[in-house]
């Protein structure tokens, strides 16, 4: 079972204009909303995939309405916790060099009670045929130590547990040994404290570092550069897709995605890898934070590359 946790969530309302002009008049192309917020994508992604999950996290007011409503008609089972205030709208402005701005609320404020009986959601869920995905910012207001206090709980009931988060929250959360993280390359730039673009190979040893620390399993997204894998003994890097780009928004959830679908069915190293690209790679095809359709990355799998890194 897969319960994706998702504290900020979010209506994404994605538009396309030909160039952001600051300070002036800008004209709409395009228009898409989805439901939104990385644990609620990584849901709407694994129920692409043929898989099932329970979206949990806080909602609030009639955005939060829209988004049950959205999740439910895909038949995506949701137990959410409900709150005073608005879910939040995030903006995403792509323009058509591909350059992305993002204009995201801050969402409504999470009381110590409303903490509470999220606990107690995910503590009802908590085994070990259980995966817990927590993705995406922490409300403003709640400590960013909130993950790691949950990862612990979880790993104490036996519970697998992926990351994906970035800043404190993730520094903190990480120091609990979740099963898998996904931090991009310049979140791990930033947990390391380089002020330059790391290389591969330091890119790998900062993973290796996490392994040492009992974190069983790594992956980098790199954007255009691929991803690097370390996963259980492997340790290998696959280069990009190539693909029809639309929007990168979205790709990381995608890999999230790829990740907990694989935990849940039980994939072999190279079958988790090869979907993790596909997938990611096709979310870049869609518009806003639509996932890839299952046919569009099963057509993708065989363009997938492994090269084994000897580090």
């Amino acid at each position: 079972m897969i319960v994706t946790v998702t504290m900020n969530p979010a209506i994404d309302k994605t538009v396309e204009i030909s160039k952001l002009i600051c300070g002036g008049l800008n004209r709409i192309q395009k228009v898409e909303y989805d439901a939104g917020g990385k644990g609620i994508n990584v849901s709407k992604t694994i129920q692409e995939l043929g898989g099932n999950s329970i979206a949990t996290g806080f909602l609030g007011g009639n955005n939060g309405k829209t988004i049950a409503n959205v999740l439910q008609e895909k038949g995506i089972q949701c137990d959410f916790v409900w709150v005073d205030g608005e879910t939040r709208t995030n903006t995403k402005v792509f323009e058509d060099s591909g350059e992305l701005t993002e204009l995201n609320e801050p969402g409504p404020v999470i009381t110590n009670d409303n903490l509470e009986a999220l606990k107690e959601k995910l503590l009802g869920y908590a085994g070990e045929e259980t995966l817990f995905v927590f993705a995406g910012s922490v409300p403003a207001g709640v400590d960013k130590g909130i993950y790691a206090e949950f990862i612990n709980l979880l790993k104490g009931k036996g519970s697998g547990v992926l990351l994906d988060a970035d800043g404190e929250a993730f520094r903190k959360a990480v120091a609990e040994a979740p099963d898998i993280i996904k931090p991009n390359r310049v979140e791990l730039e930033g947990y390391a404290g380089m002020d330059y673009r790391a290389s591969e190979e330091e890119l790998v040893k900062i993973a290796k570092g996490f392994q040492d620390k009992g974190v069983e399993n790594i992956v980098v997204s790199m954007g255009a550069a691929g991803a690097l894998f370390l996963l259980r003994g492997d340790c290998v890097k696959c280069p990009a897709l190539s693909v029809k780009a639309h929007s990168p928004v979205g790709a990381g959830d995608a890999m999230v995605a790829a990740l907990a679908y694989a935990w849940d069915s039980n994939l072999g190293n190279e079958e988790t890898i090869k979907l993790c690209m596909a997938v990611s790679a096709g979310a870049v095809t869609t518009i806003g934070t639509k996932p890839p359709s299952k046919e569009v990355v099963d057509s993708l799998l065989k363009q997938v590359k492994i090269e084994r890194l000897g580090v």
